[in-house]
């Protein structure tokens, strides 16, 4: 059995599908069941316990995949004691790829956060990956309210510079480290990038081609953009924290990983790629 946390984010529901697919039960930990529309052969529980020890949905499974944007609170930390205690063998964690492993990482919140997780896995006795994700495409969804209702994107960082990774890439790492039982991911750390680095100018240019549209990009103050995502839901801390790190790559160069060909022996995905997989998403 393999749990899945967030298994109905872009990420997760991915990941559940490529587990499916290889033959493994899986457990998905949701906040709404109901609603979650897995396949039927998914054993779909809560991710709240509401009062239930974190230990009894991990019951019985051998593996976990740990996506942290889907624990409330120091819930990650909670899962990693729980894994540690249940007898999970072994932890593949969703983590950030410019971590350093330095006191560098202490300056950005998001950074903190995810090696904070990392130092708490490696410290558990639980075989563990790291799937280190550079920007995932899918951000790019914060963008389609405004294509479905004009030409013109009004964000920050025109000129910031990635390699947008593919959700189907992430999971697909993730899914290799949770089947493994015979060591070869154990005490990996992955990055994973897309197979292509393009500013947000071209990305928007790329997503436009995708839906046969001429879009534009609008560069707006970052506290605007601060703004807008705040009122999403996404706390103070970690919007600064992401609009940090674009702002380190406005000019930069991205580095594309080979480790999505090194663990599944195809390229990764380009972001061309994920925009004509999510055209349908875009359009008016």
């Amino acid at each position: 059995m393999i749990v899945v946390t967030g298994a109905t984010g872009v990420i997760g529901r991915s990941l559940v599908d490529q587990l499916l697919a290889a033959g493994a039960k899986v457990r998905a930990l949701t906040r709404d069941p109901d609603r979650a529309a897995l396949p039927g052969t998914v054993e779909t529980v809560s991710a709240e316990p509401a009062g239930r020890a974190l230990e009894g949905l991990l019951e019985g499974a051998e593996a976990l995949w740990l996506n942290p944007a889907a624990a409330q609170g120091g819930e990650a930390l909670d899962l990693v004691r729980a894994a540690a205690s249940s007898g999970v063998q072994r932890v593949a964690l969703l983590s950030a790829a410019p971590i350093t492993g330095t006191a560098a990482d202490d300056e950005n919140p998001i950074l903190r956060w995810h090696a904070g997780i990392e130092r708490a896995i490696r410290d558990s006795g639980v075989d563990w990956t790291f799937v280190r994700s550079t920007v995932f495409a899918a951000n790019a969804l914060m963008w389609a309210d405004q294509i479905r209702h004009g030409d013109t994107v009004y964000w920050p960082y025109a000129g910031a510079v990635g390699a947008p990774a593919h959700e189907k890439d992430i999971a697909a790492v993730a899914a290799a480290a949770l089947l493994d039982r015979d060591g070869t991911h154990r005490g990996a750390v992955y990055v994973v990038t897309g197979g292509e680095a393009l500013d947000r100018t071209e990305q928007l240019a790329t997503i436009g081609r995708a839906i046969g549209r001429d879009l534009h990009y609008q560069e707006i103050p970052p506290e605007a953009a601060l703004e807008r995502m705040t009122s999403t839901g996404l706390s103070r801390e970690h919007a600064l924290g992401a609009l940090k790190v674009t702002a380190a790559a406005v000019g930069q160069p991205a580095a594309i990983s080979p480790d999505v060909e090194r663990v599944t022996g195809r390229p990764a995905l380009t972001f061309t790629q994920w925009a004509a997989d999510h055209a349908a998403d875009f359009a008016a």
